[in-house]
């Protein structure tokens, strides 16, 4: 069944990716994770060491035999607990790199942000977030996720 690992960034999803998902044996592996990064749950973080992260922890799978699907980060145009940090292009620049990885490396790429985006870089409100919230997905936008990730996991299976 699936499995959600929640984690603060993706430094700290990295280290618990061994006991998270390798030794679960898992014939394939959803990495979604950024936005904690640059929001900065965690302390100030570049997008490339973000970057960095995820290519790790899709790196230890693919050495397991495990199907790597890297999904792109959400769209956010601000942060209400850390306000000014501009996130919808950091968004923006990290969905780049981690699409341009995937291609170089044969891994399936999940683009939620395409479908999610309100046009002016975060998550449409009312359709997918609340306006308190900007970040989180509501169950509309859950249901969305779910959706194009399914259709992700059928074209391989």
């Amino acid at each position: 069944p699936p499995r959600s690992t929640p984690k603060p960034s993706s430094a700290a999803s990295d280290v618990y990716k061994r006991q998270d998902v390798v030794n679960l044996n898992p014939n394939s592996v959803v990495i979604l994770a950024g936005i904690n990064d640059i929001a900065g749950n965690t302390g100030p973080m570049v997008i490339s060491n973000i970057a960095e992260n995820i290519f790790s922890m899709s790196e230890i799978a693919k050495e397991y035999g495990i199907k790597v699907y890297i999904c792109s980060v959400l769209p956010a145009k601000d942060f209400p607990w850390s306000p000014n940090l501009d996130p919808a292009n950091k968004v923006i620049r990290l969905n780049e790199i981690l699409k341009d990885y995937c291609v170089k490396n044969d891994i399936v790429y999940v683009d939620y942000y395409s479908k999610m985006n309100d046009g002016e870089g975060g998550l449409k409100v009312p359709e997918y977030t609340s306006e308190n919230d900007l970040v989180h997905p509501n169950s509309d936008g859950y249901a969305v996720m779910e959706s194009i990730i399914l259709n992700a996991i059928k074209k391989d299976f």
